[in-house]
């Protein structure tokens, strides 16, 4: 089967996913405590590496001003001969002072105390010259060590999640001169470029590979999104954790029947599907990937749902037709990444222009933490080099707040879904690890290794914080949006409330539990008719009853 050829859902063979091995039990014994919860791939040595703290700006500043400065003094000349060598030593500059930090950065702490096995206990080099540069405590480069995995140079002595999660013991974050020659060649462009056809080659070519390539890791929901994790002391299996969000996606948007919905990035159409069969909504899905319209039509088709009601588009985010109205309600689950950031404010004003003004629009979208460590930049580029080309919206949580309140939208409501990313990464990783004859007989082994390192280290990445998933709820800022009907759906809040608060007593009570009165004096407190000898169950009840009554007065 040629990797252009088309699969069936109703055919496709779907493997269980394998169970998880058992998580040791949760200890100190590495300096840091570890966890053992079901829900999730415990971090075995949760290590800090380098980062933002130790970046200097000033020092850096410092020399891109005296470096060409001390050359025009050399040579003689004024303001002109400054910039000229200004423009011709500050990339250079760049690149040395970031090398050099990365190389020399001291970690953040050191409380998680490494193994100390050395590089040769991990990784098995096939050439003697570079078993021999890296052996004990000289440490391979982690951009390094990939590209050497990927071309067959390296393989792991152990699966590769578990190598990923000790890597602090054998990898380093050094900068190196391949790393920099992809962010100035590579990465640098395609910001500023960012054009539709650019868009559409780097889409096509990720999401038309194969269904069957996102078959084998995503299971029978093909999402390839962030689950939701609804129990931290349960192991769900993915088709629950992916349940879980669709239906949280539909309860916080509040869709009802007739809506107009427009899932802009729908993917293979499964929350298109969700939101019209258990909502009744009047779903339009957007993507650019052919084989995806096609899945997701046959789905829709295939659930009793007529075009009239809902349909998947193979078109551009910016073609999107709107209806006299606009949409009720819009959701884009980690599709606007691939905007960029040099279109990121233009796409946040089309939607505000799309959405009816009583509408909703949820956002969920990749992040990455303000206070980076050198780990997390390398590991973002090699996900814009092999994963997700031109995804490079991905920032911390300020920029996405500054830029959807400048569109015009008001935040009403924000969730931090890493760890429930980590979980879903990890469910990815076990059915692609079973399915890896099949990958390697259709796409061959590179691919194969290039996915299961991805899995395998975002799994990690996004557990410990270095990168993240926003789930953003808005709505359009304006005076005549009626805020108090989504008082309901404030789930923070309602959870909050809905929490056990047995016994309590209000703090405005002048006399509380027995403590000091007004004057300082000892007093008995709660109901001045209570009697000393009230066992606690009668307080309890008396709690329960007095929450009761506050809510009715409220």
């Amino acid at each position: 089967m040629s990797s252009s050829e088309k699969i069936s859902a109703e055919t496709f063979e779907y493997n269980k996913t394998p169970p998880a091995p058992p998580a040791p039990p949760a200890s100190t014994a590495c300096g840091v405590r570890t966890t053992d919860y079901p829900s999730i791939k415990n971090a075995p040595l949760p290590a800090e590496g380098p980062g933002s703290g130790s970046f200097n700006n000033l020092l850096l500043g410092g020399a891109l001003f005296i470096v060409p400065y001390w050359l025009k003094y050399k040579v003689g000349g004024g303001f002109w001969t400054f910039l000229f060598f200004a423009c011709i030593t500050s990339f250079p500059i760049l690149m040395a002072f970031w090398a050099t930090l990365s190389r020399i950065g001291a970690r953040i702490n050191e409380k998680t105390k490494l193994p100390g096995k050395g590089v040769e206990h991990y990784l098995k080099f096939k050439d003697a010259e570079d078993a021999k540069k890296y052996s004990g405590q000289n440490k391979i480069p982690m951009e390094t060590f990939h590209e050497m995995y990927f071309e067959g140079k390296v393989e792991f002595k152990m699966d590769c999640l578990e190598a990923m999660e000790l890597r602090h013991d054998w990898a380093s974050w050094g900068f190196t001169i391949s790393l920099f020659r992809f962010f100035l060649l590579g990465f640098i462009p395609e910001i500023l470029v960012h054009s539709r056809s650019q868009d559409e080659e780097q889409v096509r070519d990720h999401y038309d590979r194969g269904d069957d390539f996102y078959a084998w890791f995503l299971g029978p929901r093909m999402i390839y999104t962030s689950g939701i994790i609804s129990d931290i002391n349960k192991a769900e299996s993915l088709e629950e954790i992916q349940d879980n969000k669709l239906k949280v996606v539909c309860e916080k948007i509040g869709v009802k029947p007739g809506d107009r919905m427009l899932d802009i990035g729908c993917g293979w159409g499964t929350l298109a599907k969700y939101a019209s069969v258990n909502h009744g909504a009047h779903v339009t899905g957007i993507t650019l990937g052919r084989n995806q319209t096609k899945w997701g039509n046959d789905g829709l088709r295939r659930a009793g749902i007529p075009e009239e009601q809902s349909n998947i588009l193979c078109m551009d985010y910016r073609d999107i037709p709107v209806p006299e109205g606009g949409y009720k309600v819009i959701t884009c689950l980690e599709m606007a990444e691939h905007v960029g950031v040099k279109y990121f404010t233009s796409f946040l004003r089309q939607v505000y222009g799309m959405l009816d003004d009583d509408g909703c629009f949820l956002l969920q979208i990749a992040g990455l933490r303000k206070s980076w460590q050198f780990e997390d930049l390398i590991w973002g580029l090699f996900m814009n080099k092999y994963i997700f080309p031109g995804a490079d919206a991905s920032t911390p949580l300020g920029f996405f707040v500054g830029s959807l309140e400048s569109a015009g939208f008001e935040v009403w409501h924000i969730d931090t879904h890493g760890v429930h990313y980590s979980t879903t990464l990890w469910y990815w990783y076990r059915n692609w690890m079973v399915n890896k004859e099949k990958v390697i007989a259709k796409y061959g082994e590179r691919w194969f290794k290039i996915w299961e390192y991805f899995l395998a280290y975002s799994i990690i990445i996004s557990r410990q914080g270095g990168a993240t998933v926003y789930q953003i709820t808005l709505h359009k800022n304006l005076n005549a949006y009626h805020r108090v009907e989504d008082i309901p759906r404030h789930h923070g809040f309602q959870g909050a409330l809905k929490a056990p608060h047995d016994g309590f007593v209000p703090t405005w009570s002048t006399t509380g539990r027995k403590g000091l009165g007004m004057n300082g004096d000892e007093e008995k407190g709660g109901d001045p008719n209570d009697d000393d000898d009230e066992d606690d169950e009668a307080k309890r009840r008396r709690g329960r009853k007095l929450k009761e009554k506050i809510k009715e007065d409220m």
